[in-house]
């Protein structure tokens, strides 16, 4: 049953599948203009998904064909995953931050092996045990390796060419390097409800989840990054902006988006503070990842799972080391972490 949702002032969503996914789905939400509708996020390339999407499209009234715009909020597949075969039904355009398109190029051009080479180097370089590396050393063909290359660049502050309407790009890195919000600059439907407009928050604020920080590297840059510190800075951003209602990519709509970021900077304090107590003895970033709580027991975490797991843990420990409340143990190898 294809599922969508009115939200009033020419806003629909349709709820497109994920397969094999705890998520569910993503909601592709759909905005009128004076051209078309433009998309925000196309959800994952499967042939179910599409269907879903192309069915959904037709219950808000409108078609593939008569798309105009992508807005891409941030290169995940569950996001990105069905721009290209949205292009090529209707001759949209489709935009993203740069940072993530250079992801997404990076991915188009990458061999195999290097991918393979690469994540093995990291995952040692992490701790991680023999027998999780020994997979990497038997290069195979990757799937997902060829998402569309955005052909407009969103460029934050900027309104988005979405004709008719105030559509405004706030770029929010931390999820992904080119994660972005769009703020509906309009009078809320709802004149009743408190704050400015509507957001569309992709996966940076969510009802009651908190979205994966991870690494996102150019194998050929030695620059250290510090997601968590640019998804904090980047909450407490859309905490000032106040929006009437936030329109997340996953679960549902909700108000009161000072008081949501409120709770994840306190979420993340406290996991931050836990982390520290684990690390009254020097551990890797491996160990850390083992040690640490997620939504079920390390040992039931599947391979593909771990590897995201431990960049969530090295994105955690470059927070405290730029903090000083954390640094690597000399002459350790692999590299150990300890708190000061």
């Amino acid at each position: 049953m294809v599922r969508t949702f009115e939200h009033s002032g020419g806003v629909w969503s349709v709820a497109v599948p994920i397969p094999d996914n705890p998520l569910g789905h993503t909601l592709v939400y759909v905005v009128a203009t004076d051209r078309g509708p433009v998309l925000v996020d196309t959800g994952w390339d499967d042939p179910a998904s599409w269907d879903t999407l192309v069915a959904g499209l037709a219950a808000c009234g409108t078609a593939v064909a008569e798309v105009y715009g992508v807005v891409v909020t941030h290169h995940h597949p569950d996001h990105h995953g069905l721009s290209a075969r949205v292009r090529e039904a209707s001759g949209a355009w489709i935009a993203m931050h740069a940072a993530d398109t250079a992801v997404v190029r990076r991915t188009r051009e990458a061999r195999p092996e290097r991918w393979f080479t690469y994540m093995s180097a990291k995952l040692a370089a992490a701790g991680a045990p023999e027998e999780h590396l020994a997979p990497l050393r038997s290069p195979r063909a990757l799937p997902g390796l060829s998402p569309a290359l955005p052909d407009r660049e969103i460029v934050p502050g900027e309104l988005l060419d979405l004709p008719g309407r105030r559509l405004r790009a706030i770029w929010t890195p931390g999820h992904t390097p080119g994660h972005v919000c769009l703020h509906l600059e309009e009078q809320h439907p709802d004149r009743q409800l408190p704050g400015h407009g509507r957001l569309f928050s992709g996966d940076h604020l969510l009802p009651r989840i908190t979205p994966h920080i991870g690494l996102y590297e150019d194998p050929d840059d030695v620059t250290v990054t510090d997601p968590l510190g640019d998804y904090l800075d980047s909450l407490e951003r859309i905490g000032r902006l106040a929006p009437a209602e936030v329109l997340p990519a996953h679960q549902h709509a909700f108000t009161d988006a000072p008081g949501r970021v409120r709770e994840l900077l306190a979420h993340h304090e406290e996991r931050l503070a836990g982390l520290l107590a684990l690390l009254a003895e020097p551990l890797t970033p491996w160990q850390l990842a083992e040690r640490m709580e997620w939504n079920r027991p390390w040992t039931e975490i599947p391979y593909g799972s771990r590897n995201i797991a431990v960049s969530e843990a090295e994105s955690h420990l470059r927070r405290l080391v730029k903090q000083g409340r954390a640094e690597p143990v000399a002459g350790s190898e692999p590299v150990a972490y300890v708190a000061v």
